[in-house]
């Protein structure tokens, strides 16, 4: 079965170097809140060979799956041993303009824009595919640690200059869990009174209510 790889082009923010950096506030002070037969390559900066038949017409759509890597991310079909993680949505574009990838999305994929040696449909156009891994751990749960964005059910800690990061709420992470995201509300207004940080969220909530661990 084929197999098809992009190296140099993927780069994925994986778990905690992933974990957006989100404002915070306290409610007191002020501030802002190896590839197989038929595979095909390209390379950032560069072209690659046009795009072989039978591959459709998106890299790593949604519901491929993808093995792990370092510098490359192969696409494998879901069922191979080497399949470690499957696209839960798929965006064109850069990721800070497009949409939020799912609340529970693991790590995301940025995949850069390739033209065909050919010039013709073989393109790869820019864009980022969300990633679920198909074992646990997820870091993408609530409370996991990780992923794209912070939801309720995370937990924090203060990272300095009023900023705070996302880190397990079980203390398996290199930092200890200070604050958990209890709830997301439209302003802070709508936040419990035991609110005892503020937590800039993405999503149609934007303000998550967080209390001390």
């Amino acid at each position: 079965m084929r197999e098809r790889s992009s190296v140099g082009v993927l780069c994925a923010l994986l778990v905690l170097a992933m974990a957006l950096l989100t404002g915070c506030q306290m409610p007191s002070s002020s501030g802002t809140g190896g590839d197989a037969a038929g595979s095909r390559t390209t390379a950032a900066g560069g072209t690659g060979p046009s795009q072989p038949p039978g591959y459709g017409a998106v890299f790593l759509g949604v519901d491929e799956c993808s093995s792990f890597g370092t510098t490359s991310f192969t696409e494998v079909p879901c069922t191979s041993e080497r399949a470690a993680a499957r696209v839960v949505a798929r965006f064109d574009g850069p990721v800070d303009r497009g949409p939020l990838c799912p609340a529970t999305t693991d790590f995301v994929l940025h995949i850069s824009a390739q033209k065909s040696a050919s010039g013709g449909d073989g393109s790869v156009p820019q864009g980022y595919a969300c990633m679920r891994n198909l074992e646990p751990p997820h870091p993408g749960d609530p409370g996991g640690g990780g992923g794209p964005r912070t939801i309720v059910g995370d937990c924090v800690y203060g990272s300095g200059s009023g900023q705070v990061r996302e880190t397990a709420c079980d203390g398996s992470g290199r930092h200890k869990p200070q604050f958990k995201v209890v709830e997301a509300v439209g302003r802070r207004a709508r936040c419990p009174a035991a609110t005892a940080l503020y937590v800039r969220l993405n999503g149609p909530e934007p303000v998550g209510c967080a209390r001390p661990v």
